[in-house]
């Protein structure tokens, strides 16, 4: 999933050598939180069951709706799917039905998720059937967790759900499930789950049995997966955001008054507010962006500045904005992981006397998805800015000063970043054509059975396409900046950059050398793009 997956930097380490605690989880269908969700996300090893009072839970559930089904007609128990939904299934026809389900359902194609993203989406299964409202056994999603402490991971296609559901994707990890051929990977391997879950020390088999794959399908699981490793990647890039903006006013010795607390206090957004005070941390003790520094380039023809550009002064609002979105977007994420998502529910009748069934829509992943537009277009609006920033440093005018197109030998016969720049200017389209809201293009399918779908898959995959373009253009933003800065320390001698911002130069300084006569720079901007996609440029402040 993204572009340059396969980067790494000549001669550097990629993988993290230090070794990583076991994440011990214990569901209850309650109380799953998002440090638990992004443990499983950054790949450490995770051993998760359910807790004993959720056992009791399902089982008494489970009692309670077979009962259930002595007088009532139950979608996916004693009634077959979709347009189908009028086929009563006769008893006999029950665990048949159920393998049948998912053979049915496993339709997806395209790239597979990725197997963090895989893991995370079956616990987050598990955790919701802990809640005791599915009707399923406890052995189900204990078979699912079996897998995911075993390290066994399904492959699940990425193309193919619309969002109402997660059909197809989970619909392969029940057929791994069960022991069929569907493929999963173990150990590096990818083979039929039917051979690999022996050699993971598991049963090759399992059974579902009347009601149980439904559950497996309905719900949201793999799109609230997928929109949590989403929120984990866009947290790490707003930070760094953050970073190249800091370093992008060291370079041009921007004013420091645009990050009054005062001014930003007056607008009342509190993610505001916070980036603010960031910045304002990032760049302390900065004899750069003073008077004396602004006059150090040319002495003679020095005016007060007054102003930045918009780009400049409103640049904390609008990274505030992301921030605002990644906020709403972990609220939703843990009511969803700790929810009941699947259709049919079980509840305990008003009267206290048995169980019956309920028919909803508590599987539609409309929220998810519109969180993910969101969230898609504020990671785009400051792609926009990053790649405006960018731009501005190329430019004498526009950057006060520093050598034009950045060059570090002689303007005119060294050209500089110019090109480096435009990889940041060929991405934004591509962002900005992707961060149409996929949720409001909902089409019927299946006779009109489902007539209103939310298209949250694309939004998610839309969203981790555009979080692959933005890795690339904040590392435009962060090289050129540093390239800014090294152009004119000689000038400011004498005058020290701020408290992180003198760090994150040093950083890139270690990986990447500053340009003085015109070289092959692809090497360069992939140095960059790793240390972002890495999270090594997260400010310390």
């Amino acid at each position: 999933m993204g572009l340059l997956a396969a980067l790494c930097v000549p001669g550097q380490a990629v993988a993290d050598p230090t070794p990583r605690a076991v994440t011990d989880l214990v569901l209850d269908g309650d109380s799953l939180t998002l440090r638990d969700a992004f443990a499983i996300l950054e790949g450490g090893q995770v051993s998760v069951r359910l807790s004993p009072a959720a056992q009791a839970v399902m089982n008494e559930t489970r009692a309670g709706a077979l009962k259930a089904l002595d007088d009532q007609r139950v979608y996916g128990w004693n009634q077959a799917l979709g347009p189908l939904k009028d086929r009563p299934l006769s008893p006999g026809q029950a665990e048949r039905f159920q393998r049948n389900v998912l053979r049915s359902h496993a339709a997806g194609v395209g790239d597979p998720l990725p197997d963090n993203v895989v893991r995370l989406a079956l616990v987050l299964k598990a955790n919701q059937m802990a809640r005791g409202k599915v009707g399923v056994r406890p052995e189900v999603p204990q078979r699912l967790l079996a897998m995911v402490n075993a390290g066994v991971t399904p492959r699940m296609p990425q193309i193919g759900s619309l969002g109402t559901g997660d059909l197809q994707p989970q619909a392969a990890a029940g057929l791994a499930a069960l022991g069929e051929d569907a493929p999963v990977r173990y150990r590096g391997e990818e083979g039929p789950a039917s051979l690999l879950l022996p050699k993971a020390g598991l049963p090759a088999g399992f059974a579902f049995q009347a009601g149980e794959a439904l559950p497996i399908i309905s719900g949201s699981t793999v799109l609230a997966a997928t929109l949590l490793d989403a929120v984990h990647r866009a947290t790490r890039l707003a930070d760094q955001a953050e970073g190249a903006f800091a370093l992008f006013m060291e370079a041009t010795r921007a004013e420091r008054s645009s990050l009054d607390a005062r001014t930003h206090k007056e607008r009342r957004i509190p993610e505001q507010d916070a980036v603010a005070a960031r910045l304002r941390a990032m760049v302390a003790g900065s004899g750069w962006m003073t008077e004396e520094g602004r006059k150090r380039l040319d002495p003679a023809n020095y005016h007060p500045r007054v102003q930045d550009a918009v780009s400049v002064r409103a640049a904390p609002h609008i990274m505030a904005g992301l921030r605002h979105a990644l906020t709403g977007a972990r609220r939703a994420l843990v009511r969803e992981a700790n929810a009941s998502t699947s259709n049919p529910l079980i509840f305990k009748k008003k009267s206290g006397r048995g169980y019956e069934f309920v028919m909803g829509g508590n599987w539609d992943g409309s929220v998810l998805g519109h969180l993910a537009d969101t969230l898609n277009s504020e990671i785009t609006d400051v792609g926009v800015l990053s790649q405006e920033l960018s731009g501005r440093l190329l430019s004498p005018r526009w950057s006060y000063d520093l050598p034009a197109n950045l060059a570090g030998g002689a303007v005119g016969l060294n050209s500089g970043m110019v090109q480096v720049q435009t990889v940041a200017a060929a991405l934004i389209p591509e962002m900005q054509v992707r961060a149409t809201p996929a949720g409001t293009l909902s089409r019927p399918v299946k006779d009109g059975q489902e007539d209103h779908n939310t298209m949250a898959m694309a939004s998610v995959r839309h969203l981790h396409e555009n979080l692959d373009r933005l890795e690339i253009v904040l590392a435009v933003q962060y090289l050129m900046a540093a390239q800014g800065v090294d152009l004119i320390t000689r000038k400011m001698a004498g005058l020290s950059l701020g408290t992180a911002t003198r760090t994150l130069h040093a950083e890139i300084r270690r990986y990447v050398t500053p340009l003085g006569e015109d070289r092959y720079l692809t090497p360069d901007l992939e140095r960059a793009i790793w240390l972002v996609r890495n999270g090594r440029l997260r400010p310390s402040a």
